[in-house]
């Protein structure tokens, strides 16, 4: 399993050289954020679709 520095440094890597801080950082908030889903998935917090569209509801 990499690091965090692993995984930042990788995707620097893969950016395009023209890439702003900008995009840099959303690249890096979008790796975070799917890695802490994937954490919470395999922890068995996750809801059902129905529940999902329950909660969905109720903010509208």
């Amino acid at each position: 399993m990499q690091t965090a520095k692993q995984a930042a440094q990788q995707i620097i890597d893969q950016v395009s050289d023209q890439a702003s801080w900008d995009d840099i950082m959303y690249e890096l908030y979008v790796k975070q954020k799917i890695e802490k889903g994937l954490k919470a998935a395999e922890d068995g917090r996750t809801v059902t679709h129905e529940e999902a569209k329950k909660r969905l509801i109720l903010l509208f």
